[in-house]
């Protein structure tokens, strides 16, 4: 029965035996492909690709990190936060407790005594509404600029990084920056002047016009003429007073964004260094993009952030001083629209050469553990994001 069987099927057909070792390629071939993006494979079996960073998605997810990277380090350091600016912007009610670590404290039991702990975080709202995409854009920018930059490990140089910090330090400002000077004022203000919600602070600063102009009686019709119509085209009032101070930061941010992350990816190359990764790095994960350095232990990682943090303070903190001054000028003095200049020339009259330098050991306090948890959590997030 079975030769019977045989003898009556019907013969192979020579198309199909030719075509059938094909077909068993393309089924293990698909096989394998799928194999392959299985997520419990490792590299060897499954690489992670290189992520496109022009990619939408590479960009969310950029700025979703760095966003919860500031706002999580300025929740932390809120309160040191508050008595520094008290202390830069020489608020009359605390310039006697500036100078000393025991100043600080008695600052904050001070501002605790009169407001309660929400006065600590008094101008926290509007730092979150400020930070958060502030620290998006500026990592995000960093990102990007980098990639165009230093497009490859053999460009990577001390300056490519320093001009890619700079440049992302300035963008994320530009697009910020009337949030920040919200923050100061609500910062500034104490319980004696008033309690200000943020829409009372916008009207205030945007209604805000400086004091009468002088006469030009006794000029030149040349000098007088040309003050006249630059005064006429000059607003004395309105969005413009949100840039209170924008051209000291500027030139705050080109060295400390740009110290901060030259500083910060110099630490992790040196911790890296095989001589002691193995105490300093931990395995790569399997998700991790394929040019992306092994992520550092926390400690290590902490104490980069730290570094970064402690170097760009010390080298832009004059110009935060000034800054700190130019954005409080419609609330001290007669409301006149301090420059740079001017508003040096009077810290230099009040305080001296230390001026430039006063609440600088909080402001130490304050950034290192800011800049620490900052770049954790950024660089952690990028790693719970896959990128």
């Amino acid at each position: 029965m079975p030769s019977a069987l045989l003898e009556n099927a019907p013969a192979a057909s020579p198309t199909i035996l030719k075509n059938k070792p094909r077909e068993m390629g393309d089924v293990l071939e698909r096989r394998g492909r799928d194999l392959a993006l299985c997520p419990t494979d490792d590299d060897a079996i499954a690489p992670k690709k290189k992520p496109h960073k022009q990619s939408l998605d590479y960009i969310w997810r950029t700025g979703l990190a760095g966003g919860l990277a500031g706002s999580e380090a300025k929740t932390v350091v809120a309160p040191l936060d508050r008595v520094k600016i008290l202390f830069q912007a020489s608020n009359p009610q605390f310039t006697r407790y500036t100078g000393s670590w025991f100043g600080v404290v008695t600052a904050m039991k001070d501002i605790y005594k009169e407001d309660g702990a929400r006065g600590l975080f008094r101008g926290h709202s509007a730092t979150l509404l400020r930070i958060f995409p502030y620290a998006a854009i500026k990592f995000l920018a960093y990102e990007q600029i980098r990639s165009v930059i230093i497009p490859s490990r053999n460009h990577e140089t001390p300056l490519r990084r320093l001009i890619s910090g700079s440049l992302a330090g300035v963008t994320s400002v530009f697009f910020t920056y009337p949030l920040e000077v919200m923050r100061v004022r609500l910062a500034f203000e104490t319980k004696h002047a008033g309690n200000s919600s943020l829409s009372a602070i916008f009207k205030q600063i945007y209604n805000e016009a400086p004091p009468p102009r002088h006469s030009l009686a006794g000029e030149p019709a040349v000098v007088a003429t040309t003050v006249q119509v630059v005064q006429s085209i000059t607003p004395r009032a309105g969005l413009s007073n949100f840039y209170r101070g924008f051209s000291a930061t500027i030139l705050g941010m080109l060295p400390y964004a740009g110290i901060s992350f030259l500083t910060h990816d110099t630490a992790g190359d040196l911790l890296r260094l095989p001589a002691i990764a193995k105490y300093t790095s931990l395995p790569k994960p399997a998700n991790s993009p394929i040019d992306k350095p092994p992520p550092l232990r926390s400690w290590a990682e902490l104490f980069a952030g730290g570094v970064a943090g402690l170097v760009s303070q010390t080298s832009a903190y004059p110009l935060e001083v000034i800054r700190r001054r130019m954005q409080v000028g419609g609330a001290v003095g007669d409301g006149h629209r301090l420059h740079i200049r001017e508003t040096a020339k009077l810290i230099f009259k009040e305080r001296g050469i230390m001026g430039f330098w006063i609440g600088l050991s909080i402001g130490y306090v304050k950034i290192v553990p800011m800049a620490a948890i900052s770049f954790y959590v950024y660089e952690r997030g990028k790693t719970w994001l896959g990128i």
